[in-house]
Parts: C-alpha cells; structure tokens; sequence
C-alpha cells in the first residue's frame, strides 16, 4: 500500500521529527506492507504539478500530525487540494495561535474547513483545535480528538549513556523562532536557574538540558546552573532519556508531549494556547504555567509540588495514555477500510 504523506518538514526540530516519525511508525504497525512518499506539507498551497502525479500515485494520502493549523504554512489552496484523487485522512493535527500573534484571516480559515470537508477521515490532537474546527463550519461528527501520535514513539537506549541514580531534572527552552520570547526572558532565565539551583542544593540532583532546536544554543549559556548535561540524541532516544527523567521543566510543546508518553511528571511553561490545551487533554491543568506568570518562585513552587507528587502523576499518566491509545488504535482501525 502506497501512502503519500504531507507533513511538517522541519528537520533540524525534534517536535517535528517525532510527530512524523511516529505516525509512519504508526501506519507500518496498523497497516498492511506500507510503503511512504513523504511530501512537505506546503504543496497543499504551493505544489507543483509533479508533486500532485506523485500524490495521485498513492492509494492514501495521509496530512499531519502536528501543528499544520497555522499561518506559516496558509492559506491552503482548494484548487490544489481538488487535484488530490486518493482518500485524504488528517491524522492527529493541531491548531497554533502562539501568544502576541493575530487571529487567522477569513481566507486562512475557509482553507482548513474546505481541506476537512475533501478528507474521508478527520482527527485532531486536543479538544482546543476541535473548537476551532467547529467554529470554522466544519461538522462535529467529521471531527476525532485522538491525541498527539508522537506520545506513542518508539523509545531508544543512547549508547554508552550512564545516567546517575541521584533525582534527574531536565529542563528546555523555547529559543527556536517564537517572536515572544524577548519579552519575557528575564522572568524566564530567572525561574529556570532558581529552579534548577534549589534542586542541585537541596537534593543533589543532576540537572539536564534537553535540546529540541539547534538554536537553542544561543540562549542555553543563560542557565546558571553548575554542571548541566546537554542532551542532543535523535528523538528516539531523547524519549528514552526523558523517561528517566524525575521532572522535566519545558517549553517546547513536544517536551511535554515526550515526557506524557515516557511517563514522567512534566511543567509546560507555555507560549501558546496549545500548551495550555494539551496540560488540558491529558487531565492535568495544574501541569502548565504561562510564560507571563512567572513572578517571584512560582516556576519553582510548582516544581517542588509535582516533584513531591511525581508518582502520582506517573500513575495518572499511565492511565490516561491507555484510553488515547484506544482513541488512536479505533482511527487506524478506521484506515483500514482504504487499505
């Protein structure tokens, strides 16, 4: 089975890298002998005609996961998605509004709800794009919240990784584009070096950075924190890496998202209402702080609460994985009518 697949094609960041691998892992398991066309998901507004004989080679076409509801890559073209032959599914996508940033135009809009109207299968990865679908005029019963596909990535060992036995914290920073960041970096670099310091002192901890975006390097310098480990694996393995983790402290929406599905405790510092809206999808609403509260210790406050409580949230993360896994297995399910 041929199955062409538009996605997000930013290589040099892990988020991306995991949603698309882990779908292409996802349709292997689920589906027989399947082989994958990858496609950048810009055809949809600016494709070629040859990318369109490539498509139409396909027996499936399958757009997403990730954050594809966003102006960087809209309006989609109706004239170019009507060129499309085979069945379209859109697989666990999501909608990004990112903090300071303008509603998207009428013509943004009609091009999401025209993309659900052509595919046979629609699903999403929070409750939050759901209502924006809605709003768009697209039908309810067309509309599956599924999840993130990127929580059910194949985990990895690094070699030659040793990971000490003391409580293990590992923190991210969003420095890969968000416009916002300037504005609110001081309370930012801040809350993350007095968290990480007070762990360090007060249970002898090993603080990790886990890196999701080369130019993250720019701002990492910023922490003060005494002997802080880098982690920059692929991401099968950095998954790996965050299930040993104690606590993670991100920002990154797929710092979270990779932390859920490995199991451990997790505090989403958000710069988008899509951080917010996933801390929601998983039940646990207390697990975000929005980057402009960050006063006096709340960032640490939180931390030491989850911490305290982490296998708690391990149980509860554990449970909760299991009911989306049965929301994403009843959808491939459903893929294999056009198989």
């Amino acid at each position: 089975m041929k199955i062409a697949h538009l996605h997000v094609w930013d290589k040099k960041n892990k988020g991306d890298q995991s949603i698309v691998l882990a779908v292409q892992q996802l349709l292997k398991k689920h589906l027989a002998g399947v082989e994958i066309i990858d496609l950048p998901l810009e055809v949809l507004r600016d494709g070629k005609t040859k990318d369109f004989k490539r498509i139409n080679q396909a027996d499936l076409v399958v757009i997403g996961g990730g954050g594809i509801y966003y102006r960087w890559f809209l309006p989609f073209d109706p004239k170019k998605i009507s060129q499309i032959k085979p069945p379209i599914v859109i697989f666990g996508v999501g909608y990004i509004r990112e903090i300071g940033s303008p509603p998207l135009t009428k013509k943004e809009i009609e091009s999401i709800a025209f993309l659900n109207q052509k595919a046979v299968l629609s699903s999403v990865r929070d409750y939050y794009t759901k209502k924006f679908l809605l709003k768009a005029g697209v039908r309810p019963k067309k509309i599956q919240v599924i999840g993130d596909p990127a929580i059910f990535l194949t985990e990895t060992k690094p070699p030659k990784i040793n990971l000490s036995n003391r409580p293990k914290i590992g923190l991210n920073l969003n420095y890969s584009g968000w416009l916002g960041f300037g504005r609110y970096e001081k309370d930012i670099i801040r809350s993350y070096n007095e968290t990480g310091n007070y762990f360090q002192k007060k249970y002898g901890a090993e603080i990790y950075y886990l890196q999701h975006h080369p130019d993250e390097k720019k701002i990492r310098p910023k922490l003060l924190i005494p002997h802080l480990h880098l982690i920059n694996y692929s991401v099968e393995q950095q998954k790996y890496i965050y299930g040993k983790m104690d606590l993670v402290i991100g920002m990154m929406l797929h710092s979270a998202v990779l932390a859920f599905g490995a199991g451990t405790p997790e505090i989403n510092v958000a710069y988008d209402l899509r951080n917010r809206s996933f801390a929601n999808f998983i039940g646990c609403p207390d697990l975000v702080i929005s980057s402009k509260n960050l006063k006096g210790q709340a960032l640490l406050n939180k931390a030491k609460l989850i911490f305290k409580n982490r296998q708690k949230y391990r149980q509860k993360f554990k449970s909760r994985k299991e009911k989306i896994w049965q929301k994403q297995q009843k959808f491939l399910n459903q893929m294999k009518k056009y198989d």
